[in-house]
């Protein structure tokens, strides 16, 4: 099945002459990261950036939600919507909401919209949004519409392969979308019913390459460059995208994108450089939600950054737990540096 009649007509002669592509070197190298709620916030994002990521995706933002946000506020803040590198995603239940939404962000400065049609949270899909759409194609063909309709920049698609093992229905979505102007499209190797659970079967994403002619971006599980080499070869897609696999290693994406498209290599922190930037990190992330808010949302971080540095558990739990920013930054080193460690 086709979206409706007259939506297909509309569109058929807008891809022609107005809506704008995604070249690939839009997302040079193809080497994504994934929006992640509650850890890819902007500090994050300018992170991962600063190595090498060829393009980062701001944080899911609720339509309706944003529409309704006060000026100024950090919600609207912390969609980083004039960084170059930087899509801002979407997600809403409602076309009208969608694309004043989308409107809105544009005249922030974003360059690239995405839609969110993938997100598998119990809240989301109950506000049927996200991977809820998976459910209902003609409604997530309205959505698209609207969005596309109502900016003159990129707009792309993060979906799902369906909405269970019953409805692998995103090839079908992909070649909707594309016909409406979608220029673009990662697809998580995952059902929504499947959450995260499982392994990510990349060469079902094949269907949804072999059924557009737009980029497919493949996502899910991908943590290295040997997953990211694995999913290219079994998916056919254009690039990757990496989520969950960059937490504590801000510095992966550049790492794949050197590995296998021959970017420059990131020079990787160690020792007192991977405090310095740890500790930069962590002064951003006070800076951009204050004192208080920045220490407690910051802690996932410190976490991940102790898990890779071994932090015995005593001094983990101190820093973790932590109310003053200066005791932090004091015992970062003690926590990051074997030979400080061994030392005390």
């Amino acid at each position: 099945m086709g979206c409706d009649h007259s939506v297909a007509q509309t569109h058929q002669s807008r891809i022609a002459t107005v809506t704008p592509s995604v070249p690939l070197d839009l997302i040079s190298p193809p080497v994504m990261l994934a929006p992640l709620a509650g850890i890819t916030d902007l500090p994050f994002r300018t992170l991962v950036s600063g190595f090498g990521a060829g393009r980062v995706v701001s944080e899911m933002i609720a339509s309706g939600e944003f529409l309704t946000a006060r000026p100024g506020s950090r919600e609207k803040a912390e969609l980083g919507a004039g960084i170059a590198n930087t899509s801002v995603q979407l997600a809403g239940r409602t076309p009208e909401a969608m694309a004043e939404a989308a409107r809105m962000v544009e005249g922030m400065g974003a360059q690239v919209i995405d839609i969110n049609m993938g997100c598998p949270a119990k809240k989301v899909v109950g506000g049927y949004s996200g991977s809820a759409l998976l459910r209902d194609l003609d409604h997530a063909c309205r959505l698209i519409d609207a969005v596309v309709g109502a900016v003159s920049v990129p707009v792309t698609l993060k979906t799902r392969l369906g909405w269970d093992d019953a409805s692998h229905n995103a090839a079908e979505l992909a070649q909707r979308a594309e016909s409406l102007g979608i220029a673009m499209i990662v697809i998580h190797g995952r059902t929504r019913c499947q959450f995260y659970k499982g392994r990510a079967d990349w060469s079902a994403i094949c269907q949804i390459k072999d059924a557009v002619s737009i980029p497919v971006i493949a996502n899910g599980d991908i943590v290295d460059t040997a997953t990211a080499r694995t999913a290219l070869a079994q998916s056919g897609a254009d690039g990757v995208m990496v989520g969950r696999g960059a937490q504590g290693r801000p510095w992966v994406l550049a790492q794949i994108a050197a590995d296998i498209y021959g970017t420059p290599k990131p020079d990787i922190p160690k020792g007192h450089k991977l405090v310095d930037m740890i500790a930069a990190h962590y002064e951003a992330m006070l800076d951009f939600y204050g004192s208080d808010l920045g220490n407690r949302v910051a802690r996932k971080h410190l976490g991940w950054y102790m898990d890779g540095a071994g932090t015995v558990p005593a001094l983990r739990k101190f820093i973790l737990t932590a109310k003053n920013s200066q005791d932090v930054l004091s015992a970062l080193p003690n926590a990051l540096l074997t030979d400080v460690r061994q030392a005390a």
